[in-house]
């Protein structure tokens, strides 16, 4: 079985910064794409970034010049750096991984974490 755990959520103020990280754990082979995923009251969760194993990243434009997401490979860890935090950022995150076990590879969900920044 595979787990990914977020930590690094909590309340900010408008410009202020936050660092989530997601750890992968299980028997993992490979792990693909990972990402990060918001969803807002009331709204369908999206996409915030993702990020390829060789390092290749994408971003929702809302995030751009903003977030940077990252990964430690060995570590089956990725971060999402958030600076210069607004209100409309607020809203639980979750972490996404598309993993290669034996013979299988499936995508898996964190459990999510709250982000809520202050006007």
């Amino acid at each position: 079985q595979v787990q990914l755990v977020e930590s690094g959520g909590g309340l900010v103020q408008a410009g202020g910064s936050l660092r989530l990280s997601c750890a992968a754990s299980g028997r993992i082979l490979g792990i693909l794409t990972m990402g990060w995923y918001r969803q807002a009251p009331g709204k369908q969760r999206e996409l915030v970034a993702a990020i390829l194993g060789g390092g290749y990243a994408n971003y929702a434009d809302s995030g751009k010049g903003r977030f940077s997401i990252s990964r430690d490979n060995g570590k089956n860890t990725v971060f999402l750096q958030m600076n210069s935090l607004k209100p409309e950022d607020t809203g639980v995150y979750y972490c996404n991984a598309d993993i290669r076990m034996a013979g299988e590879r499936r995508n898996y969900w964190g459990q999510g974490i709250q982000v809520t920044v202050s006007s």
